[in-house]
């Protein structure tokens, strides 16, 4: 018996030394690097929760593809409603386009009368120069023009005188401007 006693009174020695050492070791390794084993660990997590994200997305558009190519009348829908959409919108902009060319129809129609009416007085005699917001008084009743006191211009002077920095003219003596380019043509 003092055979089978030895041999474990010698293996938890073996043991607690063997984890002495490890514990040494283990210890001055984390004292060593362990901040940089720590942000290791965190950026190695980061990256599979990346990947993982990304392999789900990538399965996702495989299932979706997949859908789509097994159901060819829901791609018919799409397609008819897509062209449906289209005509609508240009039906929209056809009826823009006509309400367009008939305005610019009313203003050709507008200036060629006016250019009517300013020949017609002009061989009547009368100005032609009219503005083409009023029509033309003639003697009529109502109050004359000579009571009512036009009002001028005021003869204030404009603030800087037109002055626009950007423009680097008016205003002001100081005109700087930038140097040539380039080296100096020397000869």
């Amino acid at each position: 018996m003092d055979r089978d006693e030895e041999p474990l009174s010698a293996r938890p020695a073996l043991e607690t030394e063997s984890l002495r050492f490890l514990h040494v070791t283990v210890g001055s390794l984390l004292a060593s690097y362990g901040w940089y084993i720590l942000f290791s660990c965190i950026l190695l997590y980061i990256v599979i929760q990346r990947l993982s994200l990304r392999l789900r997305a990538l399965r996702q558009r495989q299932l979706d593809q997949a859908e789509t190519v097994l159901e060819p009348d829901v791609v018919v829908k799409r397609q008819e409603a897509l062209a449906a959409a289209r005509l609508r919108m240009q039906e929209d902009l056809n009826a823009q386009v006509e309400k367009h060319k008939e305005k610019l129809r009313q203003l050709e129609e507008e200036k060629r009368r006016q250019k009517i009416e300013m020949w017609d007085s002009m061989q009547e005699g009368r100005s032609y120069k009219r503005n083409s917001g009023r029509p033309q008084e003639e003697d009529g009743p109502g109050p004359s023009t000579s009571s009512v006191i036009p009002k001028g211009k005021s003869d204030k002077k404009p603030l800087r005188g037109g002055y626009n920095p950007l423009t680097g003219e008016g205003g002001g003596t100081c005109s700087w401007r930038p140097g040539r380019r380039g080296p100096s043509s020397g000869g």
